[in-house]
């Protein structure tokens, strides 16, 4: 009996009431032909009905692939977990999840990328939950928000728990009824293979979920060759797991593209290729957030200016001295900007993305540059919330996973929000004062807990436009200026909280602000021929 059905076919399989997790990393993996066809259905007919979705990493985006925003209908979504969810420019209209969300009219959670895969993991072993100290004094935390996004999501999913004289999270497992992943290929038995997928994300641990505790796999596919044509070792999720495919011929690869072979490790790309970063203030920061790095480095980067340093060490001869590590799963290579984020070219491997964040959450890997909305007098750092514009930030995706135990962190961003800046004489000149301070008393939403940080030693670096900081026992020091700023008006002044200053106030090399390589060298300490520190 053929196991190929029609999306309309496969949304009649939702029930009212089920649980139904869905593999995807925005546009990325996203199975969104049967996403659209379960909207379509409920659109018509009613039904389903108050469904629970579990999605790991966001399921679709603003830009093209609607993901999860086929569900966003009253009546149709009770409750979400996610991730991430989908994010833009203010400017743009909201998703419709996001006014589901504002509007109390889903029960919304972020709980982070990592914990809701291993949450499947558990699931799929019929053990209880999750036990992490993963999310401890974070937004994850019940005496903070307890992943909830707002008022509606008022059911407990996690607990503090005190297990052999520690303190751990306790996320209890979530047994999804229905799994929808996507591949490229799947042969008429149900086995898939992911050839010109950008990620392998969490498929399998999603289908292990469902099919151990008795419920469904449907997997959409571009493509269904005959049995016995696919290669064993391609094979990552096998038939015995799938019951249903559907075939989808002109799902996109990711976000606004149809197929590029560099993406899936089919080819690989000269590096003369790859475009250099515009010379303007961001680069100027992601400049300095490179000489944080040494020869030898695994490092994970996450979206923002820091996703413009693998294009810094391109430029300046350095490729190659590091390796990259993405949570979606890529490993080495060159990863990609703009919409095609959460991908790389050249790639020398790509992990399923539950394993790599296995890397991330116990500390395996060497350094990770991210981004930051807010910093407070403790260090914490914000990314996942923004209530005068919530759209604008996708939550927290792995970014808590990804800093629990990281052995050196390196933040970077703006040091105040609207400010009108501009590079001058070898330096920084700021033509109009932004009107938001970034540096505050007390974060909206404690992504990453300095507090924690300074307990467990992690090395914490904030670099800004203005300065650098260090998270220090005492809370956060400037340790360098850049040219053209002044120390008291420019900084000082512009911080809600006191900030240290450093004995030994550096200043940033003129170097970064010229339009032409600046000689970095990763040899044994970042440097630029020896001039910095």
């Amino acid at each position: 009996m053929s196991k190929v059905v029609s999306a309309t076919q496969a949304a009649s399989l939702i029930k009212d009431g089920m649980t139904v997790s869905v593999s995807s990393s925005s546009g990325l993996g996203c199975p969104d032909a049967v996403l659209a066809a379960i909207g379509e259905r409920f659109d018509s007919e009613g039904h389903p009905k108050n469904i629970t979705t579990l999605h790991p990493i966001a399921a679709g985006d603003m830009y093209g692939i609607k993901g999860i925003d086929h569900l966003a209908k009253p009546g149709l979504l009770k409750r979400t977990l996610c991730g991430s969810y989908p994010s833009g420019p203010s400017s743009s209209e909201p998703p419709q999840i996001w006014k589901m969300i504002g509007d109390n009219s889903v029960a919304a959670y972020n709980v982070p990328s990592g914990i809701l895969f291993d949450m499947h993991r558990e699931a799929a072993a019929k053990r209880p939950g999750v036990l992490t100290k993963v999310g401890l004094d974070t937004f994850a935390d019940p005496r903070h928000q307890g992943c909830a996004m707002n008022d509606a999501a008022n059911e407990p999913i996690v607990s503090v728990q005190q297990f052999d004289g520690e303190e751990w999270l306790y996320f209890r497992s979530i047994v999804p009824q229905v799994s929808i992943i996507r591949a490229t290929t799947s042969d008429e038995r149900g086995n898939l293979t992911y050839e010109h997928e950008g990620a392998y994300l969490g498929g399998l641990e999603q289908a292990l979920a469902a099919r151990n505790n008795g419920g469904i796999v449907i997997a959409q596919v571009k493509r269904v060759v005959e049995n016995g044509t696919l290669k064993p070792h391609d094979v990552r999720v096998p038939g015995v797991l799938v019951d249903h495919i559907v075939v989808a011929p002109d799902q996109l690869q990711t976000t606004l593209t149809p197929y590029d072979p560099a993406i899936s490790g089919e080819i690989f790309r000269p590096l003369s290729t790859f475009r250099n970063a515009e010379m303007n203030v961001q680069k100027v920061i992601a400049r300095r957030v490179a000489m944080e790095l040494r020869d030898g480095m695994a490092v994970n980067i996450g979206f923002g200016i820091s996703a413009n340093v693998p294009r810094i060490l391109l430029e300046e001869g350095q490729h190659g001295k590091v390796t990259w590590v993405i949570e979606q799963g890529a490993v080495g290579g060159v990863p990609l900007l703009d919409f095609k984020f959460g991908c790389a070219s050249n790639a020398e491997a790509i992990m399923p993305s539950p394993h790599q964040f296995i890397y991330f959450q116990a500390g395996g890997f060497d350094a990770s540059l991210l981004s930051f909305l807010q910093i407070d007098r403790h260090g914490s750092v914000n990314v996942s919330k923004l209530s005068a514009r919530p759209h604008v930030t996708a939550g927290a995706g792995g970014f808590v996973d990804i800093t629990s135990r990281a052995k050196k962190i390196v933040f970077s961003g703006f040091f105040n929000a609207g400010a009108k800046l501009s590079l001058a004489e070898g330096g920084i000149r700021i033509d109009q004062e932004g009107k938001v301070k970034k540096v505050v008393n007390e974060v909206e939403h404690i992504s990453f807990s300095g507090k924690r940080a300074v307990a467990q030693g992690q090395d914490i670096t904030y670099v800004t436009e203005r300065c650098v900081m260090k998270l220090t026992p005492d809370g956060l020091m400037v340790t360098e200026l850049a040219p053209g700023i002044d120390l008291e008006r420019d900084v000082l002044a512009q911080s809600e909280i006191p900030l240290g200053v450093a004995n030994d106030l550096k200043v940033t090399p003129a170097a970064l602000y010229q339009d032409r390589p600046i000689g970095l060298s990763l040899n044994g300490g970042a440097s630029l021929g020896g001039a910095h520190g």
